[in-house]
């Protein structure tokens, strides 16, 4: 398995191409947008840079990394000899099932069908193919090339030849696989995006305010990034989307989301990606450097 391709190069799709390109894979990043492709290779490109400068990688494992990508905006071509297809487009089902349904009548026959996906249903999803025992989630965690952990979620219909091989791969990827069941929110968001959303509603209910929040979970709970902050960077129209997934898929109105989140995503302030969420990036510096203060690059 040697043949990658990775559909979608917004931030997961871009920090999967850079951790498969770097392992030695042939990786064809796929977008609809070409101006999406540009931005993602130039993403990549700056993340290998900052591993040069810190001596993590040389120059030549720079250019062979880079070396490694090819860029379509034609699914078919992009697909067609690829060994695992990784699916990291918007978290929309709709958008999901045709796209698999399309990959389904494109790709070989022995490729391995995978979705990013951190909250949808597998099996929904594997139900837009001809052969679901080929699909799989591998739900990465951002920023990619650093975050160790990579939920495995079987659908119900996923053999165990797709899923041993898949937890194999991601070891060779220098990652930790941890293979969970197939229920809305799997297990990182099952837990992570409740607590968000209870964050979010002691600011609405007017119990703290936004510094306060945070630094009582990140000094007091030793939490690297405060919720608010975490939301920000996550996205709050992600959070939004998964907390609507979660709600639809257990019918509990502890996943609600949080009147607050559902107007600001409204009103278009959806953290780091558009300048302003809980937090202001537009002011001082650019929103990526300053989401990167919280995490080690």
């Amino acid at each position: 398995m040697k043949n990658v391709a990775i559909i979608g190069a917004g931030t997961m799709g871009n920090g999967i191409a850079h951790t498969f390109a770097q392992n030695g894979f042939k990786v064809n990043l796929i977008d609809v947008n070409n101006d999406a492709l540009k931005k993602g290779i130039q993403t990549i490109t700056t993340n290998l840079d900052r591993m040069v400068n810190k001596e993590k990688i040389s120059e030549t494992e720079k250019s062979t990394t880079l070396s490694n990508i090819k860029t379509f905006t034609n699914l078919k071509n992009g697909v067609s000899k690829a060994d695992l297809i990784v699916e990291a487009a918007t978290e929309n089902l709709e958008l999901k099932l045709k796209i698999f349904k399309d990959i389904d009548e494109a790709c070989l026959d022995s490729a391995i069908l995978a979705t990013n996906t951190s909250s949808i249903s597998i099996t929904q999803i594997a139900a837009a193919t001809s052969n679901p025992e080929r699909v799989i989630g591998m739900h990465f965690m951002n920023p990619v090339p650093i975050m160790k952990l990579v939920e495995i979620i079987r659908g119900y219909n996923t053999s165990d030849v797709v899923t041993n091989s898949i937890m194999a791969l991601s070891k060779t990827l220098g990652k930790e696989p941890v293979e969970v069941n197939d229920y809305p929110g799997f297990v990182a968001n099952r837990i992570l995006m409740p607590m968000l959303n209870e964050s979010i509603e002691t600011l609405y209910n007017g119990v703290a305010g936004v510094y306060e929040i945070d630094t009582v979970m990140k000094l007091g709970m030793a939490h690297p990034m405060g919720p608010l902050q975490l939301a920000d960077f996550i996205g709050l129209d992600v959070c939004l989307s998964i907390l609507n997934v979660m709600y639809e898929g257990f019918k509990n109105p502890k996943y609600a989301p949080c009147p607050l989140l559902v107007n600001m995503v409204r009103a278009g302030k959806l953290g780091v990606k558009s300048g302003e969420g809980f937090y202001d990036y537009t002011e001082s510096r650019k929103a990526e450097k300053i989401a990167k203060q919280f995490i080690k690059a």
